[in-house]
């Protein structure tokens, strides 16, 4: 058993969380049980989610995803009432981390991702390791975009979403940023990758890929960003002892 702060302030010092600049409030969102045995970790918290905390009785939701996001509707109202009200009732903490998690040199959505595909990480190309989001890096040996598409599907278990650019060919250096990075794809070429991976598209990325000449695969904000939760999920379970569970509530975006 574990102080609720005690572990809030962990994380804070592990992902130096107090650095960012965010749309979200990141650390402790709603608060609950002063003890915490059971760690319950997934992408977002959404009621699925929540409902199977409280069923698994979890002392405290960890998310990438969470509430109070920049220009968000204040009142606790319809679903937003239900989310808290299933919190308050179970007496669940709510923790949540987004840029922190993003970026994080070790525990992070892009750390997780790059590990995962076998890329050599060699820089950030907007900061520092640890505080910038897009990193670049190498394949394990160059290869068609096709043959880097399947990669992805193979090992984050989602066909992405391939744009080719014209005359471009094997895949060496490439750039990463998960979740919904797809205007990053403007620096990612300007660093030298040939191909950008990301979560999500908008229309304009197709026409930027084409033209600026770099392939660019969207592999799911989701799918992109489900191991940097269970990482931090799983290093609070080997440094203090907690039970950890990730639930994955799948979302095709």
């Amino acid at each position: 058993m574990l102080d609720r702060d005690t572990l809030v302030a962990a994380c804070e010092q592990r992902l130096g969380a107090r650095g960012f600049k965010d749309f979200t409030v990141n650390g402790l969102q709603v608060e609950g049980s002063e003890r915490i045995t059971r760690v319950m970790s997934g992408v977002t918290a959404c009621q699925a989610l929540l409902d199977e905390a409280a069923a698994w009785r979890a002392d405290l939701v960890l998310v990438h995803h969470g509430y109070f996001w920049k220009n968000e509707p204040v009142a606790l109202t319809g679903m937003k009432k239900r989310r808290i009200k299933t919190l308050l009732d179970h007496d669940i903490n709510l923790l949540a981390y987004h840029l922190p998690l993003d970026a994080h040199a070790a525990l992070g959505n892009n750390a997780e991702l790059g590990r995962r595909m076998g890329w050599q990480v060699e820089r950030c190309l907007d900061g520092e390791m640890g505080e910038g989001l897009l990193w670049q890096g190498q394949t394990a040996a160059p290869l068609s975009v096709e043959a880097l598409a399947g990669q992805l599907a193979d090992r984050l278990h989602r066909e992405p979403l391939v744009i080719k650019a014209p005359g471009v060919g094997e895949v060496e250096r490439i750039a990463w940023c998960t979740g919904g990075a797809q205007d990053m794809i403007t620096a990612a070429h300007e660093g030298g990758a040939q191909a950008f991976v990301s979560g999500e598209i908008s229309e304009r990325t197709t026409h930027l890929a084409r033209e600026l000449g770099i392939h660019y695969l969207a592999a799911g904000h989701h799918a992109t960003e489900r191991y940097g939760v269970q990482a931090l999920g799983e290093w609070l379970a080997s440094e203090y002892g907690v039970t950890h569970r990730f639930v994955d509530v799948d979302n095709p975006a």
